[in-house]
C-alpha cells in the first residue's frame, strides 16, 4: 500500500485565482477607472498608481465582507476618492505636524466652506476636483455625487457652484534634469544582452516593480527573474505572458531600449519588433541612489499609461491589454 500525501494549496495559489478572476471581471470599468484617476492626480503615473491602490483596496473590501456590489463603476469610483483623500491628507500631516495649528486654520475659513467639505478629508479643493470631474466628465448624479464622496447633496451643490472651472489646473510641472549616467549604463548593457553587467548597476536591495503584476526584491532575484527572461526568453517557464490577441506580428526576439525625456524625466522606452515595423509596448521609469539603480518600474499591463505618453513623446506604440496570462 502507497501512502499518498494530500497536496495542500499553498497562500498565493489560494490568492491568485480569485485576484485574477476579480481582474476579469472589472476589466470593463478599467478605461473610465484610470480617466477619473487622471482628472483627479493630474498625473499619468500618478493616476496609475491611484489605479493599482483602487483595485487592490477594492479586492481586499469584497474579500473581508463580500458584498453585493450593484453599481461596480460607482463603488471603485468612491474607493478611488476615498483613497486618493487619504492620501492628500497624509500628504497635509507631513506638512503641517501640529494639529492645534491646523484646526486653528480651519477654524478661521468661512462656515459655508467647511461645512461644503461635509465628512470628506480636508479642505474644499479635493472635493472640489472630484465633484466636479464627476458631474461634468462622467456625467454622475448629484445623489450618486454624493454617495461617492460620502457627504450631502448640498454640499456637492456647493463644491460644484465653487469648483467649476478649476479643471483648467495646468498639469503637475515635472523637473528638468540630465539623466544619470547609470541609466546611459543601463540602456547600453540592455541593448548588449549583457545580464552580469546590467545586474552590477543595481543595487543589491534593487526592487523591480511591474504593476498589476508583480514585485521582485534584490539584484539576483531580478538577474535570474526578469531581466533573464526579457534578455534570453525562458523556454522552460509555465509563467505565461501576453495575451494572443496582442501579441499578433510580433517578431521573436528581444525588445531594444533607449532613453527618452518625457516632461523632464528619462523614460526607458521598449521597441518590439513587428511584421509592420517597430513599437513601442513597455515603459520603465527609474529610481536611483549614488550610481546605481535603486528601483525600476516597467509598465506593460497599462494601457492608457503607455498610449499617453507614448503619444506625447510622438513614438508608434501598441498595447497589451490588462492581464498578464498565466
Amino acid at each position: 500500500m502507497t501512502d499518498k500525501t494530500e497536496e495542500k494549496p499553498t497562500i498565493d495559489a489560494a490568492v491568485t485565482a480569485p485576484w485574477l478572476r476579480f481582474l476579469k471581471d472589472v476589466e470593463p470599468f478599467r478605461p473610465e477607472l484610470y480617466r477619473y484617476c487622471r482628472h483627479l492626480t493630474r498625473s499619468p503615473w500618478d493616476a496609475e498608481d491611484l489605479v493599482q491602490d483602487t483595485l487592490a483596496r477594492a479586492f481586499v473590501t469584497l474579500g473581508c465582507h463580500g458584498d453585493h456590489i450593484e453599481n461596480p463603476k460607482g463603488w471603485l469610483v468612491r474607493v478611488a476618492t476615498n483613497l486618493w483623500l487619504n492620501q492628500l491628507k497624509r500628504a497635509r500631516e507631513i506638512a503641517t505636524p501640529d494639529p492645534a495649528a491646523h484646526r486653528e486654520a480651519r477654524a478661521e475659513e468661512p462656515r459655508d466652506t467647511r461645512e461644503a467639505s461635509g465628512t470628506l478629508i480636508g479642505r474644499l479643493a479635493p472635493q472640489e476636483r472630484a465633484a466636479v470631474v464627476l458631474k461634468d466628465v462622467f456625467d454622475f448624479t448629484l445623489e450618486e455625487i454624493a454617495e461617492a464622496l460620502s457627504t450631502s447633496v448640498g454640499a456637492i451643490k456647493a463644491a460644484l457652484h465653487r469648483g467649476r472651472g478649476k479643471l483648467t489646473d495646468p498639469e503637475l510641472e515635472m523637473g528638468t534634469s540630465t539623466p544619470p549616467a547609470v541609466l546611459d549604463a543601463f540602456a547600453d548593457a540592455f541593448n548588449r544582452r549583457d545580464l552580469e553587467g546590467l545586474t552590477a548597476l543595481l543595487l543589491d536591495t534593487a526592487i523591480a516593480d511591474f504593476p498589476g503584476l508583480a514585485v521582485i526584491y534584490g539584484a539576483q532575484a531580478t538577474k535570474n527573474g526578469p531581466l533573464r527572461g526579457v534578455l534570453f526568453g525562458d523556454p522552460s517557464s509555465d509563467r505565461g505572458g501576453i495575451a494572443p490577441q496582442y501579441r499578433r506580428g510580433v517578431l521573436p526576439q528581444p525588445p531594444r531600449v533607449e532613453l527618452r525625456m518625457h516632461r523632464g524625466e528619462p523614460i526607458l522606452v521598449a521597441w518590439f519588433g513587428h511584421q509592420d515595423g517597430e513599437a513601442v509596448r513597455a515603459l520603465t521609469r527609474f529610481e536611483v541612489e549614488g550610481d546605481r539603480v535603486k528601483k525600476f518600474t516597467t509598465y506593460l499591463h497599462q494601457p492608457e499609461v503607455i498610449a499617453e505618453i507614448c503619444t506625447e513623446m510622438g513614438v508608434p506604440f501598441k498595447t497589451n491589454g490588462y492581464s498578464h496570462v498565466w
